[in-house]
């Protein structure tokens, strides 16, 4: 989990709405038992989750394309979830809360079940070092733990430019009863492929030639 709230200098700046950053930062302490997100968005709307928002690309675009749903970013780096929450509050968006924990933690231990609509992991880490393969984000644990906090019917979109790494995320998710492989190339869900691409792609222009993409609905 991360070591509490992130901690950022003179950037708050209301919003024309009144957000501030603070209200959509959220602290460790917020999900220190089962996450609820009744409690979180003060509301029931539909939930999606995105893990790795990196500088909030996709998450601030569908965001605002989606305002009738709730969107919590999981970003482990302090200072990009605080810029992400920064972003949101530019553009006044109350639907945005933004976490800044390890994902697979989060997930294993602290996910309410049955609670998410839309899961969304676009470019994860791919670790390519064998040392460090340990650290990747799909593991049968964690997989395990993405399907059970998805709503019957609830969809995950998987994208990823590291085909060694797209081997083994269908290898742990292609042969689960629990999932239903389905199109990828839903508009409703998933931002233009030019948003999805990895920061590092984006800045060295090397993002968008070999791009591999999973999609499921949880039966």
């Amino acid at each position: 989990m991360s070591r509490g709230r992130v901690k950022y200098k003179s950037l708050e700046q209301a919003s024309p709405s009144g957000l501030q950053i603070s209200d959509l930062l959220l602290a460790a302490e917020e999900v220190a038992e089962t996450v609820n997100f009744g409690r979180i968005f003060g509301n029931d709307r539909p939930v999606e989750v995105e893990i790795g928002s990196g500088k909030g690309g996709f998450l601030i675009e569908a965001a605002q394309r989606r305002p009738g749903h709730n969107f919590l970013g999981l970003e482990y780096m302090g200072k990009f979830a605080m810029y992400i929450a920064d972003r949101a509050v530019r553009h006044g968006l109350g639907n945005v809360r933004v976490l800044g924990v390890d994902a697979s933690h989060l997930f294993l231990h602290r996910m309410c079940p049955a609670c998410i609509d839309l899961l969304h992991v676009y470019h994860p880490d791919p670790w390519p070092k064998k040392r460090h393969h340990k650290r990747r984000l799909f593991q049968t644990s964690f997989v395990d733990a993405a399907i059970r906090s998805l709503k019957a019917g609830g969809r995950w979109y998987i994208q990823t430019d590291h085909a060694e790494y797209f081997e083994v995320m269908k290898a742990v998710t292609l042969d689960r009863q629990e999932l239903e492989p389905i199109d990828f190339t839903d508009p409703e869900a998933v931002a233009e492929p030019a948003v999805l691409q990895t920061n590092f792609a984006v800045r060295y222009g090397q993002g968008g030639e070999s791009i591999y993409q999973l999609a499921f609905r949880k039966k």
